[in-house]
């Protein structure tokens, strides 16, 4: 019997990559004290994490009867933002614009599909490459992006809005581009929706992601304005 969604093994690896992902954040947070010692960390992740979406896209070119290179090339948010942060780590700066795109979907993304992932049924055995390559790189791209906001990587401002604009906008330029020229059905969910049956393509999904990503934003700035109140003596 094929592996299930919240099936024995499924359960397992959510609750091993958990315990061993918080304290491996732990130690770091524990005993990562200089910038340099916190970069190492976080470079070690993410080349964890590149290894991983590589893993990830080879088992998806050597999957089928024919050679498909071009499935090196990730077609989905969760693929190409693994990518991304993976590359944005190992050859970025602190707090670089790209960390500003990509860390909301990282986080939520790596998180809510290493929990519903749906695609752990895809064969008889649960260590199937793609299965357990697309678990692994789901599971690192959220652990380093808790590691950069751990280590203040990131400074969250709205004065970044764009770059999730921009980014975006390259999502679903590249998404068009494979579409058009390896004849596929669909990337980045332009045409299929993430959930079937649903109005959440890319198109439906981006408004839901503006407006919440905005309320994280507004949320972030009141957080800051009332510490900075009380840490301003009263004159």
């Amino acid at each position: 019997m094929a592996p299930q969604l919240f099936g024995l093994e499924h359960i397992l690896y959510i609750v091993i990559s958990t315990v061993l992902g918080g304290v491996g954040l732990f130690l770091a947070y524990k005993f990562a004290k200089t910038e340099k010692a916190q970069t190492i960390v976080l470079k070690c992740l993410a080349g964890a994490l590149l290894l991983s979406i590589l893993a990830n896209r080879l088992s998806q070119v050597f999957r089928y009867d024919s050679v498909r290179w071009y499935c090196i090339i990730p077609d989905s948010f969760c693929g190409m933002t693994s990518l991304v942060v993976a590359l944005a780590v190992l050859f970025g700066k602190k707090d670089n614009n790209v960390y500003h795109f990509v860390w909301l979907l990282g986080l939520f993304g790596g998180i809510s599909t290493v929990i519903y992932a749906t695609f752990v049924s895809q064969d008889m055995s649960f260590f199937y490459l793609p299965t357990i390559t697309g678990l692994l790189h789901h599971s690192f791209c959220a652990i380093v992006i808790v590691a950069l906001l751990m280590f203040k990587q990131i400074h969250i401002t709205y004065k970044k809005w764009y770059c999730t604009l921009f980014g975006f906008t390259c999502y679903l330029t590249l998404g068009a581009f494979l579409m058009q020229t390896f004849d596929l059905s669909d990337a980045f969910h332009i045409a299929e929706p993430l959930i079937p049956d649903t109005f959440l393509t890319a198109w439906g999904m981006a408004p839901l992601y503006a407006v919440a990503y905005a309320a994280i934003l507004f949320a972030v700035e009141l957080v800051r304005k009332k510490r900075r109140k009380k840490e301003t003596p009263n004159s």
